[in-house]
């Protein structure tokens, strides 16, 4: 062999091993390359209990076979929580990465009507702005429920209400000034507020109403499953031809179009797409496909229907063959609603809160703590069941992380890294969150510190149990001259026995604590960075 030759090979063999070296260097780090960020898909589910899932309660009435399937080939969170107890102030949790507080200065309701203007301000970073700037195409299809600024013919700003749904002046309220569109996301098909309980039911594509509100709305003319589903069920002003039976199987055709839109058009461009579905917010309307499938009542029918469409999202990756490279994250924005919680334990022996105390409203656990799912095949191990305390705002950090973006200290302030916890590098016994926020329907406080939980009220900070259905789940108040609530939730997981006195020391350590994130303007650190490295692919 000539020297030459001699040279040429060992420069061929120095340029393969650069690139198997470069190769494996951008497997491992994301901030390398951006054609290896991952496509991003969160289902955003609505008033589903932590127990309405059959992989978080083995005595669920029903099954959720898709859901339990995804949970063994990604990661399981059983102390995950939503920023609050209500639905509006939660989806501001999962687009900020922050407390509702953070907007308002309090707490935050839910709107009705055109209701206003978004809790969203102009200069809050979202996710969705966070992921267009690392070159994601993005997208948001189903409930919206943020707040949206809408105007009459005189210019004037609309508040919440049913009557004000027909004062809209349509021309001057649209392209929406602060709608999905305006805070980052590229392409978006949604409804104002809860797509079958709050009116206005309209739908909004790209900022753009096509078919105002005109017709009045009469809940006898949907079916009234059980003779009694039906419940919550608002007669407000309609689009004519909004369907309230089919609403998330439209939302999830949007989405899926969206999908493979994309990938037809950009397949070497990843995409964020959000699916915030409906169920299990009342009225309980599964379509008409899915009645009947479980034995556990219409509710289990729907339950089942959102199993279904969590089951076609995952297919449909598949079939794109993109699987490998799409984490998928399914959440929950709250608890389960109280008479969807009495009418299951009692009819079908159903748990919705999987044991905690509480419900929809509630500062107790089971007003918050819900489902969080995660999977990544090739980087997220599959069967992982984490402890890890996490909130939904704690999505925005994740992501960043996925990502490679560093977070301003301005940003996400209520946000911390769970990608650690996902991809099982984190040591269990130590938790990444050193406290944790919550806010009921009042926007009252909860923080969490370890299995210590302080509320910094009395009561369950939203619903009353002195009256009607809920008054049966109402326990004795053993510290009935206490100014809040104090407990150990390892040694008292039911929130029984109220330790504001007895645990003076602590309760004033937390209470000082929470004063102390409430003024600081942020609960998460300062100076975070993204993780470097994540496991190998397979």
């Amino acid at each position: 062999m000539t020297h030459l030759n001699r040279t040429i090979r060992l420069l061929a063999w120095a340029m393969v091993t650069s690139l198997a070296i470069a190769n494996e260097a951008c497997a491992d780090n994301p901030n390398i390359h951006p054609n290896i960020h991952p496509n991003i898909i969160v289902i955003y589910a609505d008033d589903l209990g932590y127990g309405d899932l059959s992989c978080y309660n083995a005595k669920c009435a029903y099954r959720t076979p898709r859901l339990d399937r995804m949970a063994k080939e990604g990661v399981r969170f059983t102390d995950a929580h939503s920023p609050s107890t209500i639905c509006s102030p939660s989806r501001y949790g999962l687009y900020s990465g922050q407390q509702i507080y953070r907007s308002t200065g309090r707490g935050g309701g839910a709107f009705e009507g055109p209701g206003g203007p978004s809790y969203l301000k102009p200069g809050t970073l979202t996710i969705a702005q966070m992921l267009k700037e690392k070159g994601y195409r993005t997208g948001v299809f189903g409930k919206w429920h943020v707040g949206l600024t809408w105007y009459d013919k005189d210019n004037k700003r609309l508040g919440g209400g049913f009557k004000n749904s027909l004062l809209i002046d349509y021309e001057k309220s649209t392209p929406l000034v602060d709608g999905p569109n305006r805070r980052g996301f590229d392409e978006s098909f949604v409804t104002p507020n809860c797509p079958n309980t709050d009116p206005l039911y309209i739908y909004i594509e790209n900022g753009m109403v096509d078919v105002p509100a005109s017709q009045r709305h009469k809940r006898a003319n949907l079916p009234n499953p059980g003779g009694k589903w039906r419940w919550d069920n608002d007669e407000g002003w309609m689009s004519p031809g909004y369907d309230f039976m089919n609403a998330d199987l439209l939302f999830f055709e949007k989405t899926r179009a969206f999908i493979t839109d994309h990938r037809r058009k950009t397949p070497d461009k990843p995409f964020f797409a959000v699916l915030s579905t409906q169920i299990a917010h009342a009225p309980v309307l599964p379509a008409k496909e899915f009645n009947g499938a479980t034995k556990g009542g219409p509710r289990g029918d729907f339950v089942w229907e959102l199993d279904v469409i969590v089951g076609r999202v995952l297919d449909l990756v598949q079939e794109l063959e993109i699987d490998d490279n799409t984490l998928v994250m399914f959440n929950s924005d709250n608890g389960a609603e109280t008479i969807h919680y009495d009418w299951m334990l009692r009819d079908h022996r159903h748990d919705a809160s999987g044991g905690w105390r509480g419900v929809k409203r509630d500062g107790w656990e089971g007003g918050h703590r819900v489902p969080f799912i995660a999977r990544w095949p090739g980087r997220i191990p599959g069967g992982i069941v984490s402890n890890q305390m996490t909130n939904t705002t704690d999505i925005f950090a994740t992501l960043a992380s996925v990502v490679g973006y560093e977070l301003p200290d301005d940003a996400a302030v209520d946000s911390y890294d769970m990608l650690p916890a996902m991809l099982g590098t984190q040591d269990e016994s130590e938790s990444i969150r050193p406290h944790m926020l919550t806010q009921s329907f009042r926007g009252e406080f909860q923080l969490r510190q370890g299995h210590w939980k302080y509320l910094d009220h009395m009561g369950s900070g939203g619903n009353n149990y002195g009256k009607g259905a809920m008054k049966d789940y109402a326990l004795p108040e053993l510290a009935p001259d206490a100014a809040g609530q104090l407990y150990n939730l390892v040694a008292d997981p039911g929130e029984t026995t109220n330790l504001f006195f007895k645990e003076e020391a602590k309760r004033k350590e937390l209470k000082k604590l929470l004063e102390h994130l409430k003024s600081s303007g942020r609960s998460a650190p300062r100076g975070r960075k993204p993780a470097t490295r994540q496991p190998k692919r397979e």
